[in-house]
């Protein structure tokens, strides 16, 4: 050996190198050493050589790794789950010393820092802070299915923290957090009857799916998260999209295989390695104080749990005395040892009472029997001020479940690794200390409330409308009023009754009720004799029960599920059974709040919330947002609406529509709104000119109000109706690609009555015609008789003008071409009266009254097409024969032919006697009014 040593010694190597060379070194209680170096060389440091231990299989497509030995060496048991590039790191710690307690303090701790995905935290200290409400869940799902499988009397402090150390986004970590913390109990010295495994299942096209991806899941209507043993369930969390109870048991025992897959792999890394079991000291009740405390309380808590008429602060009571007078008599003997487990004791006994009654007679402590629902009361618009609201009772429980709507940006950033980085839909569960009669401190986030809240938001998240259709953000607040077992699933039932209040389209109601399991077990084996599934349960039920199993869903299936169990393990046959039963009584409960609201209230009162969105160009809605977002937060304080900006989009959210028109006036008086056709804008007339106004909204945009459309009467001057100044409101009725806007006053004013007609005949064509008869010109020009007044103006997709105007070439081609239609009838003379004298009601015709003044005055076909010839042809210089259709005291209403209307003035020496209905004149075209109506001419006085 000393030779061995001389060499490495004359070698020119360092000490450490030689030493490695010839395969030296030293492990020493798991830690490795290193070489003794010369005390005449420099130190250097040694090489540590780490021993790990690795064990690999594949679950689903996907491998999988359990890894120890490499980082947390100190720490009582410690594995790294690696799946793909996302790995998670799990501890156990155990405290040394046991103090007194009837309790098991296990703390589960789970944790996801920004470096895990190469980013650092946007908070101002750069570095994470409080857990958040995703940590916290995870927190809860791992320790869930952990809990039960602590020996009973183990009330050792235990601390499970998991971390995320590296994610690559695919994978959401919360299962390989589980899976970890599983390995590393087994790894510890701490007594526990695992392992468990921990698998999630999702379903897309019908097809399951085993570990799906973060993308697999958002198009999957299941994510079912099973957790068991061998051959028992330990826990099920579900959210899904009404789910039926087969394929929900379907998917249940496809999942039990696949997580028992990861068992194995756990109990081969245990025995390379994991510690020896400690022994630790474990409180267990003693058979003489159990004996004697039988002998003392039994018949008389057999007596409270047979009487249905306790309530639940009086059966307390009932209860609490019992406990004090055996108290008394321990204390009279001197049994310090029996009264430190006094309460165990007693609280035992009383399990075993309730138990085997529910057991053996089939009756619960409240008189009902097992399948049984307590009685229900649901109220509606219980506060009418907000957006919407519900009471929901089901016995003792009560929860009030408010409704509040905000804008888009009011949606919760989520912080998270994996997921969406919004939640737009929330529940926040309370339960005060009053609910329960007691005192007690309002803190922060709790876990209790954090996973009821979660539990019951998934179950009404597969219900909401798609985004698409209804932009809201939506906060339910549910407040716990009283407490007395499954207040999570009386807040689904309150929850969706608000939503309908508040007018929200949901696709239809959910209920929910939580169902218990009490079992007979045999001491020696541990297998179930006898078992009762309870509906419904009780808060003393749950507790001294074996299951706590929430369902919750609609008519046509499941949308959550979350069981919690107290024993280690059920059978997956009990769980399935237990669907069926809570799907019954989930439709006794679907009856009676359907009978309260059955559809999406409609929100037309003043209190009602208002959503708009408006599209504006970027530039505009910077100009809005001010410099660092100055202007916004000014609207928002001054107005108490929310203003949304996204990507060219406003959107104004408000709780109710007198805030909505005062935040609208706001945004305008900035950069006007957009003008859209049909919208209905309030405006300036800025400038009048010969052929109308020009109007200018907020913002600076204008458009152009023709004189046509001012008012349902002709109007010969526009500054008769409108002056500089003015303020008036409009309607857009067209605009073109270069922003070009038309408005219309006439269309937004009320339309005037019609006057009395002269002659039957006249009465019958105005109430038969009501709409706008166009023809089209050769060269393009479009000719329109003008609309019943009895009918509104109605938007029309081809422009039609309300002057026609022609061109200087065409009224000399109108003049050269020869006359049509010219005979021998006997001439009078006429002359044209203005056309504000002729009112609208005598230019209405209809297609009836074409037809029969043709057949009258027009014997042969030839001389109907005649005059449409001339009629389409109709030009200043046009001639033509016209039928008097109404004498009025200053002209006439002529007939031209083709439904055509004209207007004829009486001159000085002309009376009213000279003409009568159906006499033909021969006349001349000279000029057509502002609304196209043609102005005609005696032939013969023109001639003079």
């Amino acid at each position: 050996m000393s030779s061995i040593a001389n060499r490495a010694r004359s070698t020119s190597l360092p000490n450490f190198l030689a030493w490695r060379a010839l395969g030296f070194r030293t492990i020493c209680s798991g830690r490795l050493g290193v070489a003794p170096s010369d005390p005449g060389s420099p130190a250097s440091a040694g090489t540590k050589i780490l021993e790990s231990f690795k064990e690999e299989f594949e679950v689903g497509s996907r491998v999988v790794s359990f890894e120890t030995g490499k980082i947390a060496r100190f720490a009582n048991g410690s594995v790294v789950l690696g799946m793909d590039q996302t790995k998670v790191l799990s501890t156990v710690t155990c405290a040394k010393t046991d103090s007194p307690r009837d309790f098991l303090p296990l703390t589960v701790d789970y944790q996801e820092k920004q470096y895990a995905q190469g980013l650092i935290p946007s908070t101002y200290m750069r570095r994470e802070g409080a857990p958040k409400e995703r940590e916290l869940l995870c927190g809860r799902l791992i320790d869930r299915p952990i809990r039960p499988l602590f020996p009973s009397g183990f009330y050792h402090e235990v601390q499970i923290m998991a971390s995320v150390l590296s994610s690559d986004g695919k994978q959401d970590p919360d299962i390989l957090a589980a899976n970890a913390s599983s390995a590393a109990l087994m790894l510890s010295d701490v007594p526990w009857g695992g392992p468990i495994g921990v698998i999630r299942i999702g379903r897309i096209c019908g097809q399951f799916v085993v570990n799906p991806t973060m993308d697999e899941l958002s198009s999957s209507d299941l994510n079912l998260i099973y957790a068991c043993t061998r051959d028992k369930t330990m826990m099920i969390d579900v959210q899904s999209r009404e789910i039926s109870e087969k394929d929900l048991a379907a998917a249940l025992r496809l999942a039990h295989p696949e997580a028992v897959k990861y068992l194995d792999p756990q109990i081969r890394l245990a025995e390379k390695a994991g510690k020896q079991k400690k022994e630790y000291k474990l409180s267990m009740l003693s058979e003489k104080t159990l004996e004697k405390v039988t002998e003392l309380a039994a018949t008389r808590i057999e007596s409270v749990f047979t009487d249905p008429s306790y309530g639940k602060f009086e059966r307390g009571e009932a209860l609490d005395n019992i406990g004090k007078d055996v108290r008394k008599v321990f204390e009279e003997e001197g049994d310090q040892e029996s009264l430190s487990i006094l309460p165990k004791a007693v609280d035992t006994v009383r399990k075993k009472v309730v138990r085997s009654r529910m057991i053996s007679d089939g009756f619960r402590v409240d008189g009902r029997h097992l399948d049984e629902v307590r009685p229900i009361y649901c109220e509606s618009r219980y506060l009418p001020a907000l957006h919407g609201s519900a009471v929901f009772s089901r016995g003792d429980t009560q929860v009030l479940c408010t409704v509040t709507l905000g804008a888009p940006d009011d949606a919760q950033s989520l912080d998270s690794l994996v997921g969406p980085p919004k939640k737009r839909f929330m529940l926040h569960y309370s339960f005060p200390p009053y609910c329960t009669n007691e005192v007690g401190k309002r803190g922060g986030l709790n876990r209790r409330e954090v996973g009821h809240g979660t539990l019951a938001e998934k179950a009404l998240l597969a219900v909401l409308p798609p985004e698409e259709a209804f932009p809201y953000t939506v906060r339910i607040n549910s407040e716990v009023m009283s407490s007395d077992g499954s207040t999570s699933m009386a807040s689904v039932c309150g929850g969706s009754m608000a939503l309908m209040d508040a007018g929200i389209p949901l696709r239809a109601h959910v209920a929910g009720v939580s169902v218990g399991l009490v079992t007979d077990v045999d001491p020696s084996s541990g297998e179930i004799k006898d078992y009762r599934i309870v509906t419904d349960i009780l808060g003393l039920e749950d507790h001294l029960g074996d299951m706590d199993f929430k369902i919750a869903g609609t008519r046509n299936g499941v949308t959550a599920i979350q069981l919690d169990i107290k024993p280690a393990g059920i059978p997956l046959d009990i769980v399935c059974e237990s669907l069926e039963n809570a799907r019954e009584a989930r439709l006794q409960i679907l009856d009676h709040m359907e009978r309260n609201i059955n559809s999406p209230r409609r929100q037309d009162g003043a209190s009602s919330p208002r959503l708009a969105t408006f599209k504006y160009s970027n530039d505009s809605l910077r100009s809005l947002i001010g410099p660092m977002g100055v202007l916004k937060r000014k609207i928002e304080e001054e107005t108490g609406a929310r203003l949304s900006i996204d990507d060219g989009t406003l959107t104004i959210v408000a709780k109710n529509q007198a805030v909505m028109e005062k935040a609208q006036e706001k945004v305008d008086l900035i950069i006007g709104r957009e003008i859209v056709v049909g919208g209905v804008y309030k405006g300036t007339v800025t400038s009048i000119k010969e052929y109308g106004a020009f109007v200018e909204f907020s913002g600076g945009q204008q458009g152009l109000l023709h004189m046509s459309e001012l008012s349902h009467e002709p109007v010969s001057k526009v500054s008769d109706e409108l002056h500089i100044g003015q303020h008036v409101t409009t309607i857009c009725i067209e605009t073109d690609v270069r922003g070009n806007i038309k408005l219309s006053r006439k269309r937004v004013l009320p339309i005037p009555k019609r006057k009395p007609a002269f002659y039957p005949e006249e009465d019958l064509v105005m109430k038969e015609s009501s709409a706008v008869s166009i023809e089209t010109s050769s060269i393009g020009e479009t000719v329109a008789s003008m609309p019943s007044i009895v009918t509104p103006p109605q938007k029309s997709k081809l422009a039609v003008p309300a002057v026609v105007i022609r061109t200087a070439a065409e009224c000399e081609e109108a003049e050269k071409s020869p006359p049509v239609n010219r005979n021998n009838n006997p001439k009078r003379t006429a002359t044209l009266m203005p056309a504000s004298v002729v009112s609208d009601s005598s230019l209405v015709s209809s297609s009836k009254a074409k037809e029969s003044t043709r057949k009258e005055n027009q014997p042969e076909n030839q001389g109907e097409e005649s005059a449409l010839v001339s009629t389409r042809k109709l030009k200043i210089g046009t001639e033509m024969m016209a039928k008097v259709v109404q004498t009025r005291e200053l002209g006439l209403v002529l007939d031209l032919g083709g439904g055509i209307r004209g207007m004829y003035k009486f001159e000085a020496g002309d009376k009213e006697a000279q003409f009568k209905i159906g006499d033909t004149l021969q006349v001349k075209c000279t000029s057509f009014t502002t609304k196209g109506i043609a102005v005609m001419a005696s032939v013969d006085k023109e001639e003079d």
